[in-house]
């Protein structure tokens, strides 16, 4: 099934270029849970091959990934947390989910928003909690953004680098999703690091505010 999917993608992204990347990262933060680490990749190694410019890859996988989230926090504002949490599991949102991505959202609001696009699960649920929050529109859609670019960029540098000698993985989407998947560990290991840190300085700084509390 999925990779048929990737398949999907994958044609899409070499045959429409930009608007395929855009479409499926929209499609990916909104409907369906396309994991953006297969996509991007795949259209910054089509990007060295002349295709496309990678640095417009970056900005329209993105927006792209903004575009569905801001579909979704508004979706999420307007029905709120009771229909999300009794319907979610029809939209790949089911409540263990949707707990998670709320707790995240409470505890760290804007900067919560931002580290969570460089974590697989919750990047793509943190808008509704958001939403549902009525976090202000704005401050979501920058830390989202920033968050993103990040994202994307490296993501896009480990295509075109690490991919781009490997041609013949691009005639083989199981063993690309397989190459991608063994190889992008060091992503995820920057993105707890520096989850890790903020977390540290999050700790230590409410302690500081605590302890001057009380004197």
């Amino acid at each position: 099934m999925l990779d048929h999917l990737f398949q999907v993608w994958m044609r899409l992204i070499h045959d429409w270029g930009y608007a395929g990347t855009f479409l499926i990262t929209v499609v990916g933060f909104t409907v369906f849970p396309v994991p953006i680490e297969l996509v991007v990749p795949s259209a910054a190694y089509w990007a060295t091959q002349g295709a496309t410019d990678i640095r417009l890859v970056v900005l329209v996988a993105a927006l792209g990934t903004w575009s569905g989230a801001s579909i979704a926090f508004l979706v999420a504002r307007s029905v709120g947390r009771p229909l999300i949490l009794r319907y979610g599991k029809y939209v790949f949102v089911p409540e263990k989910k949707w707990l998670l991505a709320e707790a995240w959202i409470l505890h760290y609001s804007s900067m919560g928003v931002f580290f969570a696009q460089l974590l697989p699960i919750v990047r793509h649920v943190i808008s509704l909690p958001a939403g549902a929050a009525r976090m202000s529109w704005r401050r979501f859609s920058v830390s989202f953004l920033a968050g993103a670019l990040i994202e994307c960029s490296l993501l896009a540098w480990f295509g075109a680098h690490v991919l781009g000698g490997q041609r013949d993985l691009m005639s083989d989407p199981r063993a690309l999703r397989h190459a991608i998947e063994a190889k992008l560990w060091w992503v995820i290991a920057a993105a707890v690091v520096l989850l890790g840190l903020y977390v540290v300085m999050d700790l230590l700084g409410r302690r500081a505010k605590a302890a001057a509390g009380r004197r």
